[in-house]
């Protein structure tokens, strides 16, 4: 049995039900694998644990994918299997309507007050027709955007998944709205992918082709039987199955599993002309060096033409 040690990029939640489904129905077992889920005690240091060993392979954004290539970080990202919608949250009736809308106001984001949250913001704006560098104040209140903008401490928050924090707030009767990335001038990133190593993606290519083999079967089987899978999901997490919040997330993180693994080249380049444009990285790296299609693609037959 090859065990792969699988890093999340957040706290155990619905994003991650292919794999928990995976395990339940045996699938893994089946394929030879043994998956262990790792909670990050940090949202970002996953290329660093696999660094260390720590790790085989990590779900993370494609954003900090191209961030640690950048870096000239070790890194080489080879499948996405989610993608929601998302972008900067905002309460309706305080006076914001369109992204211009936010000029002057206060962002938040867990990396405040580094360039990131604020790049986004003034995107938006410009894109709007506002000023190209909006006057912004950075408001760190972690990972918790609906309590910022509940509790008054921000006028808008970022980023979102519409999946989890969007169906979070309006939960909690607060009339929220969002601006998604990808209708202002911003690649879309809100999508998760599988990162490892060069040297591990070479050693280790037939446990990955399993795994991604599993992950295929168990993304179609939750499209296939999202109820059975909620119940599953429920079950392992420890979850009331009367919690309306936890049904309602999972609800809408289903239809966000995507049958197509791969990124093109050029989305990646896209992304990292935006993140060199707004001073966030300082070079723009071959996108080959650090995504592959070759195992997303799957198994693909030559057939001899006569």
């Amino acid at each position: 049995m090859s065990v792969i040690r699988l890093g999340l990029e957040w706290f155990l939640n619905p994003d991650h039900a292919p794999f928990m489904i995976a395990e339940e129905k045996g699938w893994l077992k089946e394929a030879g694998l043994s998956l262990e889920l790792i909670e990050p005690k940090a949202h970002l240091d996953a290329i660093d644990a696999i660094e260390r060993g720590d790790l085989d392979v990590a779900i993370t954004e494609p954003i900090h994918l191209v961030l640690d290539a950048a870096k000239g970080k070790s890194i080489v990202g080879f499948a996405r299997f989610l993608h929601t919608n998302g972008g900067v949250m905002y309460l309706k009736h305080r006076g914001i309507l369109r992204p211009r809308d936010m000029v002057g106001k206060r962002v938040q984001y867990p990396g405040a007050p580094g360039p990131g949250g604020l790049a986004i913001v003034r995107t938006m704006i410009e894109a709007d027709g506002g000023p190209k560098d909006a006057p912004l104040t950075a408001v760190n209140n972690s990972f918790y955007h609906t309590d910022a903008l509940a509790e008054g401490k921000a006028d808008v928050a970022t980023l979102v998944f519409y999946n989890f924090e969007i169906i979070e707030a309006r939960h909690r009767g607060l009339e929220a709205e969002f601006f998604a990335l990808k209708d202002w001038g911003i690649p879309d990133f809100c999508q998760l992918i599988l990162i490892t190593s060069p040297h591990l993606l070479a050693s280790r290519e037939s446990d990955i082709r399993a795994l991604l083999k599993v992950l295929r079967h168990s993304i179609d089987f939750i499209h296939q039987h999202p109820d059975e899978t909620k119940l599953i999901y429920l079950s392992r997490t420890g979850t009331a199955l009367d919690d309306t919040l936890s049904n309602a997330i999972y609800d809408a993180t289903v239809p966000c599993f995507t049958f197509d693994f791969t990124l093109s080249a050029e989305y990646l380049e896209s992304l990292q002309a935006w993140l060199y444009r707004t001073g966030q990285i300082e070079k723009q790296p071959d996108v080959h060096t650090y995504w592959t299609n070759r195992l997303a693609l799957g198994d693909v037959f030559t057939f001899a033409i006569p």
